[in-house]
């Protein structure tokens, strides 16, 4: 793998803006510091040939697999809290949002796993866990959370390696922790994909403009010629289509969302496996028969 960009801060100070790792700038300029981005492109206008692909992580190139993770509830439990446990809540609405600006988080790591602790500090004190206590907790709540297993999907790293002997550019673009490289790394993807782009050292989270800006650079292709693929609807679809690119709803059979996929629009198609995105981005004049076509 080429440069790898992750979700959080893994340095232990500022990291490094090369021209090498285009990145996304806490002023909202652009990246070469000429001035604020300009408009997207037209949704979803093909422009050509496809140059890049960037791709989700999470549900659409790896899933999690057993032992799980132990859940906050029973971390509180485990430790007599007893009522903060019953009024937790969702224990995956303790991170960052969809779509959030946390860029002032993201200057290191140290900072922003500092931030990411903190986050459930304050929010165990809210549920009422005393404050004497509130930070142990916390801490062991972080962990907890980011104690899972990860494994590839079987579909994850031929239709990728095809694409990169075709000279076609794989870029990751995720909602991810601050060590996004290991979790490639650790899934055996680093070899398949030139740059990942996580949302904790990138500042900003999909479906926010600034990421997805940021992978169209890394791509390094108009928009146009960009084809986002990924399972989430809000984050991998209709965010990538607003800044231009294409976008394939990745709707597997087994996928861990829930629910009926929604009409495609203007720009998109669906696929079942990344075993289609070898039909999906030849030429036009070469394509071959298949069931997914661009709204």
């Amino acid at each position: 793998m080429g440069t790898v960009r992750t979700d959080g801060p893994a340095d232990p100070g500022p990291r490094d803006r090369s021209a090498e790792e285009p990145a996304v700038r806490r002023d909202g300029a652009a990246p070469d510091g000429t001035g604020v981005l300009p408009d997207p492109p037209r949704p979803g206008d093909p422009g050509g040939p496809v140059e890049a692909v960037v791709l989700d992580f999470y549900g659409t190139l790896v899933r999690m697999v057993p032992p799980l993770p132990p859940s906050h509830d029973s971390v509180l439990r485990g430790r007599g809290l007893h009522e903060a446990a019953d009024r937790w809540g969702d224990q995956w609405s303790t991170g960052p949002g969809d779509g959030e600006d946390h860029r002032e988080h993201s200057v290191s790591e140290a900072v922003y796993r500092a931030w990411e602790v903190d986050r459930l500090r304050r929010r165990a004190l809210d549920r009422g866990v005393p404050a004497a206590v509130a930070a142990e907790v916390a801490a062991e709540l972080d962990r907890a959370t980011k104690s899972f297993v990860l494994e590839r999907y079987p579909d994850a790293v031929a239709p990728l390696a095809a694409l990169r002997e075709r000279g076609i550019r794989i870029v990751l673009c995720s909602n991810w922790y601050w060590d996004l490289d290991r979790a490639v790394a650790g899934t055996g993807l680093a070899g398949v994909v030139d740059v990942a782009i996580g949302s904790a050292r990138a500042g900003v989270r999909k479906p926010h403009p600034l990421i997805y800006r940021a992978a169209i650079e890394a791509g390094g292709a108009t928009p146009g010629r960009t084809l986002f693929v990924g399972d989430m609807w809000e984050p991998d679809v209709i965010g990538p289509l607003g800044q231009g690119m294409r976008a394939a709803h990745l709707y597997r059979p087994d996928r861990a969302v829930v629910g009926d996929a929604p009409p495609l629009p203007a720009g998109a198609t669906r696929i079942a496996g990344l075993d289609e995105l070898i039909r999906l981005t030849e030429p036009p004049g070469e394509r071959t028969a298949g069931p997914g076509h661009y709204g």
